[in-house]
C-alpha cells in the first residue's frame, strides 16, 4: 500500500458565506471536484451544525472515495475551513489527482492564507516491516 495524505488550513476564507454554512452546496461542489479530478465518489455524507451564540453553525463534508476519502470541515465564525484528502493504491499513484482536488477547493473558498502539508503513507516496498 501506499498513498498520499493532503490538508489544508484555510484562513480568512473571502467566499460567500453559503460555502461555509450549506452543507447542500459545499457537498455539490465536493462531488464535482472529486469528478473533475479524476477520482470515485463511492458514498457521501454531508452534515449541518446548528447556529451558536458565536455564529452560524459550520458544516462538514466526507467523501468517501474508492481511492480513500475527501473530508472538510468550516468554521464561518472565524471564516475557516479544514480540509484532508487521502488518496492510496497499491497499483496507481493518484497524486496529481488528490493535488487538483485540492487546488479546486482552495480556489472557491479564496483564503486569505493556507498552510498545506503532504505526507507519504505505506509501505514503500516488499521488505518494509512496520514498527506498529
Amino acid at each position: 500500500m501506499r498513498g498520499l495524505h493532503l490538508t489544508a488550513d484555510l484562513h480568512g476564507c473571502r467566499c460567500d458565506m453559503r460555502w461555509l454554512t450549506d452543507a447542500q452546496m459545499l457537498g455539490a461542489l465536493c462531488l464535482e471536484a472529486v469528478a473533475a479530478a479524476g477520482l470515485r465518489a463511492v458514498g457521501q455524507l454531508f452534515h449541518a451544525f446548528p447556529a451558536t451564540a458565536h455564529g452560524p453553525g459550520g458544516v462538514t463534508v466526507a467523501v468517501l472515495l474508492a481511492e480513500s476519502h475527501l473530508c472538510v470541515h468550516t468554521w464561518p465564525e472565524l471564516r475557516g475551513v479544514t480540509m484532508d484528502a487521502y488518496v492510496c493504491n497499491v497499483h496507481a499513484d493518484h497524486s496529481a489527482a488528490a493535488g487538483a482536488l485540492v487546488a479546486r477547493l482552495v480556489a472557491a473558498f479564496d483564503p486569505a492564507r493556507v498552510e498545506r502539508h503532504a505526507m507519504q503513507r505505506g509501505a514503500l516496498g516488499e521488505d518494509a516491516v512496520s514498527g506498529l
